[in-house]
């Protein structure tokens, strides 16, 4: 264990701050809301300005050739029922920076975070890191100002650095997308005076408020679930937490996340399972023009398919008063429904195991990620309703309510899904549920998980951000 894992456990721990008690954050949220002006309509594509709609491919593209496109793809795998499939994609090559500021506030670890409007949040304000910023925006591409207090995250001010990982962005939605998670803390000397935009809260206020639909945004999640809280043996977590025994669930939650002994597979194993699935199956992707892939088409200004599943293409008019600029048009991708996120955990050893998925989509890096137990991202949740079935969804669905530890509405990144959220859910069964499961999925505890997320694109964006919101109250 070290020091900086100890200091993020006890603000983890901190479920309310006197900094920022959590009922000046809800007030805060709602200042902002009101202080604030957005307006955001949707347009037809080809009326957005400064985009355009490529000559000959139909690619939605920025005029400066930087930001994002929307561009199609070809699908070719062997790891499904559907071997091969056609969709529009964002092509965002640029690695941006998602980052927290820390300093200690007696002697709590706590963050800055920043009540920013999105363009397709719900609750129009939500909980963000410190810095959330493309390379084309701190690059300044748009013309607008630069982010704030970027100079402590790249590298211009001196920081003691906490946290630095490339992850994964949405592996459906982006082509190869990743940005550096980043949690950086203030020299002992060094005092910053928030912008009214922005507050300092602990790490269990802001897990607090992940309990409440759509307050807390992706970003933030991302950024949180990448902490490690230390590992320990069982004796010595003993030791450290004065657990009473009706506490069962929160004895079960820390053991999982503190404690390596009680896995019931090794690290060493379960990387074995992952590559020998990687080396087992293809995914081929092949850019194509959006204008002539499948099952796709342009209407009233909008790449829809004819059949209204999964998402569409649109534009939108953005005006934001608190923003580098202040009004702008772009292109969004706008989901046909919710979603559904879950993890299925069980009791094994004296420890929660995760039911974990090796789930294979559109933009990943390398075949495969690690994703929750069922993860149906604006699908239709029950088997016939789809092209394929979805395991485990009705364990998931149908659980009485005393065995589910935790379930939100959470939102996708606003900055480019207009208006997506999935439902996030942790279910426990019982020792019914088998041990030996399908060749695609693996019972890991959340200790096993977070070490996990240390490394590139190991873990998923849906399993990291439900991880993110697990408390050990």
């Amino acid at each position: 264990m070290t020091n900086t894992e100890l200091e993020f456990m006890r603000s983890a721990a901190a479920a309310d701050s006197t900094i920022t008690p959590n009922s000046r954050v809800v007030s805060w949220i709602q200042e902002r809301r009101v202080a604030v002006g957005a307006t955001i309509r949707q347009i037809p594509l080809y009326n957005m300005r400064k985009w355009q709609c490529s000559t000959g491919s139909g690619n939605v593209v920025h005029d400066s050739g930087r930001f994002f496109s929307i561009e199609g793809i070809g699908v070719k795998t062997d790891w499904g029922n559907v071997c091969y499939w056609e969709q529009p994609i964002i092509n965002q090559p640029e690695i941006g920076y998602l980052g927290l500021m820390a300093k200690k506030f007696d002697g709590i670890l706590h963050l800055l975070v920043q009540a920013k409007i999105e363009p397709g949040n719900i609750n129009v304000v939500q909980i963000s890191p410190t810095l959330q910023a493309t390379k084309s925006n701190y690059s300044r591409v748009h013309q607008g100002a630069s982010p704030r207090y970027l100079e402590y995250f790249n590298g211009e001010r001196p920081r003691h650095l906490l946290l630095d990982q490339l992850q994964s962005e949405q592996g459906a939605r982006f082509l190869r997308k990743r940005n550096r998670n980043m949690i950086v803390e203030l020299l002992d000397d060094e005092e910053v005076e928030p912008h009214p935009d922005f507050v300092w809260m602990s790490i269990g206020q802001i897990k607090h408020f992940m309990r409440q639909d759509n307050v807390v945004n992706m970003d933030t999640r991302t950024v949180l679930s990448g902490i490690s809280y230390g590992t320990y043996t069982a004796e010595t977590l003993e030791g450290l937490f004065t657990l009473k025994p009706t506490h069962r669930q929160q004895r079960l939650m820390l053991s999982s996340a503190l404690v390596a002994s009680n896995a019931l597979h090794s690290f060493r194993s379960i990387i074995s399972w992952v590559t020998d699935l990687k080396s087992r199956y293809e995914l081929n992707v092949e850019r194509l023009p959006l204008n002539r892939i499948g099952d796709w088409v342009e209407v009233d200004g909008e790449i829809r398919r004819p059949d209204g599943k999964y998402f569409s293409v649109i534009g939108v008019n953005v005006t934001i008063e608190n923003r580098e600029v202040l009004n702008w048009d772009q292109p969004m991708i706008k989901p046909a429904q919710e979603g559904l996120i879950a993890f299925i955990v069980r009791p094994i050893n004296g420890s929660y195991h995760f039911l974990v998925q090796a789930k294979l989509e559109a933009g990943n890096f390398d075949i495969i990620e690690l994703a929750p137990t069922v993860q149906c991202l604006t699908g239709n949740y029950r088997t016939g309703s789809n092209e394929y079935s979805i395991k485990y969804i009705n364990d998931v669905l149908d659980a009485p309510s005393s065995r589910v530890l935790f379930d939100s509405m959470q939102s996708e990144e606003g900055g480019r899904f207009f208006h997506e959220q999935n439902r996030n859910i942790i279910v426990e069964v019982d020792d019914s549920f088998p041990l030996e499961v399908d060749d695609k999925y693996c019972w890991m505890t959340l200790n096993q998980m977070l070490r996990f997320i240390e490394f590139n694109n190991y873990l998923n964006i849906a399993a990291r951000s439900l991880l993110s919101a697990i408390t050990f109250d």
